[in-house]
């Protein structure tokens, strides 16, 4: 059985303590919410802080509430379960609601938060596993090695970005609020992937998320496209999201499209959204969308199925999605 190793643990309660706490205890420390997926990295020795710092007391990390001029305030310890169930939610931002209900089980989505799941850890075959798997063939270099086993040559880690709120937040161009010892900021969920399965946030280490912002849906329309092994529990293998704004008839006049999964960060397809714009979403229309989409998604050897495979079904699933909005 896989144990925790030893760890200290404190329970601040308001922000500002919370960040002083981080100082304290600098890179040796890490901030917990649900712990879904740090507690289980930490089984693996593939995480080690030494001290833990949760941050479930803090009352404004669990603000859920739509604004007045109609943005969406979701606080980083909302949990899945209170996104899944929030009316506010499933009648403005229904996209949100569905993404939430297909990660992982009831039971972890009563634990796991929107924080959690937008800072989740990149993974893959070769890393996450527990320790004597790795020490077996070799430590991979994001975790006490120098060699990336999915790409031996590879001067960088390939691990990839899994999660199934990301894309959405992307494609509804959300805001995420962190604070730090030098002050708050936002940053556009766009930006807050980098491409690297190591250094694959932009965020310093002592910034802690507060808040996510959803602009309103208003007359536009989203859909989350999600592909795993099992219908449920699994991570994403790969995961499509996809915004439109019509024209007050049929014709698009603005798109997104977020391919997830298929990366060490999300790949954000303009191209193949900007062929929507000034078209009807007829089936030629949504044919090249999805030629286009799935040609930088380059899946490699780090998850589940096969790479072919994998890359196939890119333009399956934007097709889906999309259609999913002209049915809307």
């Amino acid at each position: 059985m896989l144990r925790l190793p030893p760890v200290t643990a404190s329970f601040p309660r308001t922000v500002e303590e919370a960040l002083a706490q981080k100082v304290e205890h600098g890179l040796g420390a890490a901030f917990v919410a649900g712990g879904t997926d740090l507690y289980p990295n930490m089984k693996r020795r593939v995480q080690t802080p030494a001290h833990v710092i949760d941050i479930r007391r803090i009352p404004e990390l669990h603000r859920l509430e739509p604004l007045p001029d109609g943005t969406l305030v979701i606080g980083a310890c909302v949990t899945l379960t209170e996104l899944i169930r929030s009316e506010s939610v499933r009648q403005g931002w229904p996209v949100i609601a569905e993404a939430a209900s297909v990660i992982s089980t009831p039971l972890l989505q009563n634990m796991g938060t929107v924080g959690g799941n937008l800072l989740l850890d990149t993974r893959c075959n070769y890393y996450d596993q527990g320790y004597e798997w790795r020490k077996a063939i070799n430590f991979c270099m994001k975790k006490d090695g120098d060699i990336c086993w999915v790409a031996p040559s590879s001067p960088r880690c390939w691990a990839v970005q899994s999660s199934d709120l990301v894309p959405v937040m992307i494609a509804l161009d959300a805001s995420i609020q962190f604070e730090g010892p030098g002050g708050a900021r936002t940053v556009r969920a766009r930006e807050l992937y980098l491409n690297d399965g190591i250094d694959y946030l932009a965020k310093q280490p002592d910034e802690l998320l507060i808040s996510v912002e959803v602009p309103r849906l208003g007359g536009a329309r989203a859909d989350y496209q999600k592909l795993r092994r099992r219908g449920s529990f699994d991570f994403p293998v790969l995961g499509v999201a996809v915004w439109v704004r019509t024209n007050g008839g049929d014709m698009v006049s603005d798109a997104r499209i977020v391919i997830g999964a298929v990366g060490s960060a999300p790949v954000v397809s303009d191209e193949a959204a900007a062929c929507l714009v000034g078209q009807e979403l007829s089936d030629e229309t949504i044919a090249e969308a999805a030629r286009i989409a799935a040609r930088p998604a380059k899946p490699l050897d780090n998850t589940d199925f096969t790479i072919g495979w994998r890359k196939d079904m890119v333009p399956v699933y934007v097709r889906r999605a999309l259609e999913s909005l002209r049915q809307d």
